[in-house]
């Protein structure tokens, strides 16, 4: 069962994404256009993360991303298929007590854009970073043991996030 942790935030969740970057840069090499370390532990402003890096991967074409599963499992990823978003690919590392999370999308998905407008928003409006931070934090402590709570007890926050995020940068 995977528990819920929230740890504060760390410059070693950068120096985990550098190390994972070069590893999935060699895997993925022909197909990549692009990487980037997403979600909350790349947003320093928040304060409180889930110990888990987040890696937003841009390929040429989605359906060769198949094709790099056992490089994948070699690494230890799990593939998770589209996961329930249409057009992603999705991988996980280290089963129940998960250190990465890959989303891989292909160059022109509107989830590239969402992803990385989302955490630019959270960067340059810390106010609202520390929210979500004490949100996670309070929601970790009431649901320890029941992660699917905690994952819907942030959701409403993080839709409100997204569309502030779109707003923003559409200006």
């Amino acid at each position: 069962m995977r528990k819920t942790k929230i740890d504060s935030w760390t410059e070693e969740w950068e120096k985990s994404y550098s190390h994972e970057e070069e590893k999935l840069k060699e895997v993925f090499k022909d197909e990549l256009v692009d990487i980037f370390h997403i979600g909350s532990t790349s947003i320093p402003t928040i304060g409180y993360a889930k110990p888990i890096i987040d890696i937003l991967i841009v390929v040429r074409e989605i359906e060769n991303v198949d094709l790099y599963k056992s490089e994948m499992l070699t690494l230890g990823y799990e593939a998770k298929g589209e996961n329930g978003i249409a057009g992603r690919r999705y991988f996980t590392k280290g089963k129940d007590n998960r250190t990465h999370h890959v989303h891989i999308f292909q160059i022109g998905s509107e989830f590239i854009k969402t992803h990385l407008d989302f955490k630019e928003y959270l960067i340059k409006n810390p106010i609202e970073a520390k929210k979500y931070g004490e949100l996670k934090i309070n929601l970790a402590k009431q649901y320890p043991d029941e992660h699917h709570k905690y994952q819907e007890g942030k959701q409403q926050f993080v839709n409100n996030l997204v569309k502030k995020a779109k707003e923003w940068a559409s200006k």
